[in-house]
């Protein structure tokens, strides 16, 4: 593949999204990288980026604890305070991260008061958090933390293994999620280039 289509696809599956305040700090749960997920969300806590942080993720790889409880224990581990967390045990997909964690937060904030969130996740999945949170919870400022575990900086993505496949598997998948309604486009940003995988 040539390297600019590369440059398309990097560009359009990793936006630049620069973390601001925000009224709510969103998790989205991982089994992998977990220390640096822990790492940057209490960085970005105790920077005052946000007060409350949602932390989505159930059970996944037949594992006793949900992604949540694991990255929450940890959390507290470093020092957040239980106040700080809001722990959404359920979900095993993207769409559920957003539909169950925002009704676990409504059990502790005014969800009509959320108009900001600050999104911390894995790098290669940063379009997809963004998509799906503009289809079920449209309407927020957005803004990410994305982690980036790999090992190699993010413009050269393309030459490392895992990182190129977990990019360019979620590249393939977002037509069919927007076909069938999964996702939303965010606006303002570039639309889906086409290029040949």
């Amino acid at each position: 593949m040539p390297n600019d289509a590369f440059q398309h696809i990097g560009d359009y599956m990793m936006p630049s999204f620069p973390p601001q305040p925000s009224d709510l700090g969103f998790l989205f749960g991982t089994r992998h990288g977990v220390p640096e997920f822990c790492e940057a969300a209490y960085a970005l806590w105790q920077e005052g980026m946000f007060q409350r942080l949602l932390v989505s993720g159930g059970k996944t790889g037949g594992q006793p604890l949900s992604e949540a409880e694991l990255i929450g224990e940890r959390l507290l581990a470093l020092g957040m305070p239980a106040s700080s967390l809001i722990l959404e045990t359920a979900a095993t997909n993207t769409g559920e991260n957003v539909i169950l964690g925002r009704a676990a937060v409504a059990g502790h904030m005014d969800v009509e008061s959320i108009r900001s969130v600050l999104v911390i996740g894995k790098v290669c999945s940063v379009r997809r958090y963004l998509m799906t949170l503009q289809r079920h919870w449209p309407g927020l400022r957005m803004s990410v933390c994305p982690v980036n575990y790999f090992g190699v900086p993010v413009e050269r993505w393309h030459e490392h293994d895992e990182f190129r496949a977990r990019v360019l598997g979620e590249f393939g998948k977002i037509p069919g999620y927007l076909d069938c309604g999964f996702l939303h486009e965010i606006e303002g940003c570039p639309p889906y280039p086409q290029v040949r995988l």
